[in-house]
């Protein structure tokens, strides 16, 4: 009995924050066929096939960078192969770890890759990453910014050692992260996470609609057709998300006068 216990119950260092995570599935995700297949092989490969990827030479990726608007799907990716793959996963919006006191924002990100390390096979995932490493000057080597950036420089560097620790960063300024935080070694891969194409929104829909069945779909409904809207152009996979339950309150609305 207290064998079966002991792996039921987990330290409590393992579970100070870290997200719950809901269930998320790969195939709760339309799109982004590019980005899942790099985790897939990236993250997933090494934890389950370790002796093969030793045989070959390879080590897991260190990071995995993704770039692009909000409502896209950046966390929720994350958040599926981190459920798929039965990992820990931590989340931070980057601004969290920032601190006005000398010290302490440093001292949070060693903490991080810290309760990270102990509770690995773990996914660190940095929402907003870029608020964490801003371009540094030539004459920002003392500044609290640039010891951030050198900080996680130091924890990035170290993930070789730890190699079931696994970092995916989102972003939606690039533009503004310094250059050594984006160099071979550190974010091996960047993609980007754009608005979706008329077919890739049809695979949202559908995955969203569950194929029609939930919610379900009127006969007149054709998920191609809004899918290749023009109106429809410029919409993430949270605004698609958001159409559908419009739409379902809007049937929902119009029941009762459909009853009198």
């Amino acid at each position: 009995d207290f064998l079966q216990a002991i792996k039921m119950v987990k330290p409590s260092s393992t579970r100070e924050g870290f997200s719950t995570l809901h269930d998320v599935k790969w195939e709760d995700i339309g799109g982004m066929d590019d980005v899942k297949n790099h985790l897939k092989i990236s993250i997933t490969a090494p934890i389950t096939y370790p002796s093969l990827f030793t045989s070959l030479g390879l080590h897991a990726s260190t990071g995995t960078l993704l770039v692009g608007p909000p409502g896209c799907g950046k966390t929720m990716v994350a958040k599926a192969i981190a459920q798929v793959d039965g990992l820990n996963f931590i989340s931070v919006r980057g601004p969290e770890l920032l601190n006005s006191y000398v010290g302490e924002s440093e001292r949070a990100v060693r903490n991080l890759f810290s309760r990270a390390q102990i509770a690995e096979p773990c996914v660190i995932f940095f929402d907003e990453i870029d608020s964490l490493c801003p371009k540094r000057s030539d004459d920002s080597s003392n500044n609290s910014s640039s010891r951030l950036v050198n900080q996680l420089l130091t924890e990035m560097d170290g993930i070789l050692k730890r190699n079931r620790v696994f970092i995916i960063g989102a972003t939606n300024r690039p533009d503004i992260i310094d250059s050594a935080i984006l160099r071979k070694g550190r974010f091996d891969r960047i993609f980007y996470v754009g608005l979706p194409s008329p077919i890739e929104r049809l695979s949202i829909l559908r995955t969203i609609t569950k194929n029609g069945l939930r919610p379900l779909l009127g006969s007149d409904v054709d998920l191609e057709k809004i899918a290749s809207d023009d109106r429809c152009a410029y919409y993430s996979g949270a605004d698609l998300a958001c159409l559908v339950r419009e739409s379902s309150l809007i049937a929902l609305k119009k029941l009762p006068q459909r009853r009198q």
